[in-house]
């Protein structure tokens, strides 16, 4: 059998059609021979090839989306933003991809499998933390925000996000908001002032979306 020269086409088109298929059927509603009906001449073991199963695929679906629309990238040339300013319009433009916003609201079951989980970790140290600490640098810089903890910060808001999914740690409404309002509280007691009411109410109404979802 002839060997695919360029396996990175056959990736994309496979995460082409599986986003296609996942924001029409659903994660649950998609089968892996949904994705070999929609390739167009692909098969099973070519799907196989490169992703171990279903949810490796939803995992790097999530990434590419993410890449596709890096809301960092959009906002680190702003001139006319400060630092504290950039952060809050990522959050903003990343709470705004309403297809992304749905995949990810499909992907919160699957991060129950553990290898999916710690991959999504790591995933956030190599990737979202450096983004955060280029702002949150620069807002050190300009005066916007006013933190000894810049890298820690970091490190940690990535992780927050997790704490807050109710499939990992179980949570109400009602205790979701009051995380939510940790979080604000604590952030700013760092000098990091990053919650405002529009990021709130927009991560309140996104995270209840999760929990009906579950």
């Amino acid at each position: 059998m002839a060997r695919n020269k360029y396996p990175e086409v056959t990736v994309e088109k496979i995460l082409e059609v599986a986003q296609r298929l996942f924001l029409e059927k659903g994660y649950d509603g998609t089968t892996i021979q949904d994705i070999v009906d929609g390739l167009g001449g692909l098969t099973k073991g070519a799907i196989y090839h490169h992703f171990k199963s279903k949810e490796e695929i939803m995992d790097a679906l999530g990434d590419k989306m993410f890449f596709d629309n890096n809301p960092f990238e959009e906002v680190r040339g702003r001139k006319d933003l400060n630092g504290l300013q950039k952060m809050k319009m990522a959050i903003k433009l990343n709470q705004s991809d309403q297809e992304r916003g749905e995949i990810s609201k499909q992907a919160i079951p699957i991060l129950k499998n553990p290898r999916i989980l710690a991959g999504m970790m790591e995933s956030n140290r190599r990737v979202l933390s450096p983004f955060w600490l280029e702002l949150i640098e620069e807002g050190n810089r300009d005066g916007s925000i006013h933190t000894q903890y810049a890298k820690e910060l970091a490190e940690l808001i990535p992780l927050l996000e997790i704490w807050l999914i109710p499939s990992i740690y179980p949570a109400s409404g009602e205790e979701t908001q009051h995380k939510i309002q940790f979080i604000k509280e604590m952030l700013n007691s760092m000098g990091l002032p990053l919650f405002d009411d529009e990021i709130i109410d927009r991560m309140e109404k996104g995270f209840s979306e999760m929990e009906e979802t579950e």
